[in-house]
């Protein structure tokens, strides 16, 4: 329960007090701020308090907006403010001092200048008023009466930016799913979790290898993605947003997508068609793509002093065409398109074609979005990027105490001297050649993967600053799944290709939880996690290693990817739940995101 403070006595007819008390509101009545805030010391620690003007007229939907929203310490709108726990002794403060006719907007204000960063959500066609007269009072309630708030709110549980299969096949119906929802009680991550599991369902019913099973799977997936769709929908429409539902609504996306692979994987091996590469690859091109998302974002976050446009001048003239808006969205193969072209191809095609479909849209659409990436970066590449944008940067790249040695042993030689893009490329295109061009478990390709290590860890000792820093991630993530792929394949090992699935499933997991801590503002994981597992060419360096130790082992070599892959995936997944599940975790929503 929270309380709900009105700063005097109610207007005559007010409905103001029976609408807090369906916020879920305990609701109490002070007469001025002395009052307020003798009632304010006496709400128990750690619950939430609202300050409401007793003048106030508006929607239901807009007190919602302003006072239930758990995302922020302190939210406003006019006429009501609340804050949470660690802004209480900030409210007090201003309480002590407040005055005027504008009490809980003073109080806003104060906050704000105390160092409480205070939330106004955009109410949009929706009203939140305090009347100054009668007249006033009428002409609000009338403004009220004229915006049906429940077709606001169901609007607005749909995100602003979604892709056009998104928008216009599942949102139109998916906002009323999540609507039932919220009214059987029913929370954002159980339908996260109902999600998964038929994402799940879909998954195995792929590996049945028949054509049945295929057709099923086709339909869960996109049952399961009507559901992805519909608990962020649920979490915005009833503002129901929480620490473990950004844990959940981050990572289950990957995973059921990666699991339908595996499923389409040994499906199409039923079938004597081993395909386990194609699935590799692809999910080593979208993580890869997500990445270059992930960094040139982080990279460009917080740029100072560009005067550069951000986008290309035939690129703003094509944003004057409508339809343009939603054929470049398209063709990047966001989520939702991505999701029905693999439905589709799964229940009428084999495993084979969806891969090959699913590998040239990804890849036609990676090159798409990261040539424009590159020609902004360099059209604004006088913009001074931050401390906190270079260090987000560096901890993207996942480097390792080898990194960390090289940097200390090489000191300031020339190698450092060369743009950490350049060191990157080199160490990038030495090692991807090795794999590619010597034989499996040479020592060539271990002393390629030395090299890698020496150069990669050159390219981050300095502050990634550069115009083009932002595709070292990237570049490192292609360099290590790259390799694992190439010697898994060229092993010619029973089974050292679904192993290396997993390996890159568990390291690929590892990287998007870096992802989200760093957009929740708490950093990269602690050190201690990066250096156990080895950092990115410290693990590149083990498997090469391993390569050329068990060559000649048979099997060997995938009982060592094996045990690495768990490995790496105990030892992520446990720091993972413990920090997302911790008191102290943020709340990340990827509010339009479409990929």
């Amino acid at each position: 329960m929270s309380t709900a403070i009105l700063t005097g006595p109610p207007a005559p007819g007010s409905s103001l007090d029976g609408d807090l008390r369906s916020l879920g509101f305990d609701v109490r009545t002070a007469a001025g701020p002395e009052e307020t805030g003798a009632l304010l010391a006496t709400v128990p620690a750690g619950e939430r308090v609202a300050l409401v003007d007793p003048r106030f007229v508006g929607h239901v939907h807009a007190l919602r907006l302003a006072l239930t929203d758990p995302r922020f310490p302190a939210a406003a709108a006019p006429g009501a403010l609340t804050v949470q726990n660690g802004a209480r002794p900030a409210l007090a403060r201003a309480l002590s001092t407040a005055a005027g006719d504008d009490l809980t907007g003073t109080l806003a204000d104060a906050l704000d200048a105390d160092g409480v960063a205070v939330h106004r959500p955009q109410l949009g066609t929706l009203v939140a008023t305090v009347p100054a007269d009668a007249e006033a009072r009428h002409e609000a309630r009338a403004a009220v009466d004229a915006v049906d708030d429940e077709a606001v709110r169901l609007r607005s549980a749909v995100k602003a930016h979604d892709g056009f299969f998104t928008t216009f096949f599942i949102s139109p119906y998916s906002r009323y799913i999540a609507r039932w929802c919220a009214r059987r009680g029913l929370t954002p991550n159980q339908v996260t979790t109902a999600s998964l599991l038929t994402a799940l369902i879909a998954a195995g019913c792929a590996a049945t290898g028949t054509r049945g099973g295929y057709v099923a799977a086709g339909v869960l997936l996109l049952v399961s993605f009507v559901l992805d769709c519909t608990d962020g929908q649920l979490a915005r429409y009833a503002l129901k947003y929480s620490t473990m539902g950004a844990w959940l609504d981050a990572t289950f996306d990957r995973a059921k997508e990666y699991a339908f692979y595996a499923g389409l994987a040994l499906g199409a091996a039923r079938n004597g068609d081993d395909v386990w590469a194609l699935a590799l690859g692809a999910m080593i091109l979208m993580t890869c793509r997500h990445v270059v998302d992930f960094a040139f974002n982080e990279a460009n976050a917080e740029s100072t002093g560009a005067t550069a446009r951000t986008s290309l001048a035939v690129s703003s003239r094509l944003d004057s065409l409508g339809w343009t808006v939603w054929a470049r969205r398209m063709i990047i193969l966001p989520i939702g398109e991505r999701w029905a072209m693999i439905a589709v191809l799964t229940a009428v095609t084999t495993p084979r074609i969806v891969f090959w479909a699913l590998i040239a849209g990804c890849a036609f659409g990676a090159c798409y979005t990261t040539a424009g990436r590159v020609l902004r970066s360099l059209a604004r590449r006088k913009a001074k990027r931050t401390d906190r944008a270079a260090q987000a940067l560096a901890d993207l790249t996942d480097s390792g105490p080898l990194a960390a040695l090289t940097h200390r042993v090489l000191g300031r030689t020339g190698i450092l001297m060369l743009p950490p893009l350049v060191l990157a490329l080199i160490a990038t295109g030495a090692l991807l050649a090795a794999a590619l061009g010597r034989p499996f478990g040479s020592d060539q390709t271990v002393v390629a993967a030395v090299f890698y290590a020496v150069f990669a860890g050159a390219a981050v000792a300095r502050p990634l600053k550069g115009a083009l820093d932002w595709l070292l991630p990237p570049l490192f993530r292609a360099a290590e799944y790259g390799t694992i792929l190439v010697l898994a394949a060229r092993s010619e090992v029973n089974g050292a290709l679904p192993a290396a699935y997993g390996l890159v499933a568990a390291v690929a997991y590892h990287h998007y939880d870096t992802v989200y801590r760093i957009r929740g503002g708490t950093g990269a994981p602690p050190t201690w996690l990066v250096r156990t597992i080895g950092g990115h060419e410290g693990r590149t360096l083990l498997v090469t290693v391993l390569a050329a130790l068990l060559a000649s082992r048979g099997n060997d070599f995938t009982l060592a990817l094996t045990a690495l892959a768990v490995t790496i995936a105990l030892v992520v997944l446990v720091e993972s739940i413990r920090f997302w599940v911790s008191s102290g975790a943020p709340a990340v929503h990827d509010e339009g995101e479409t990929a």
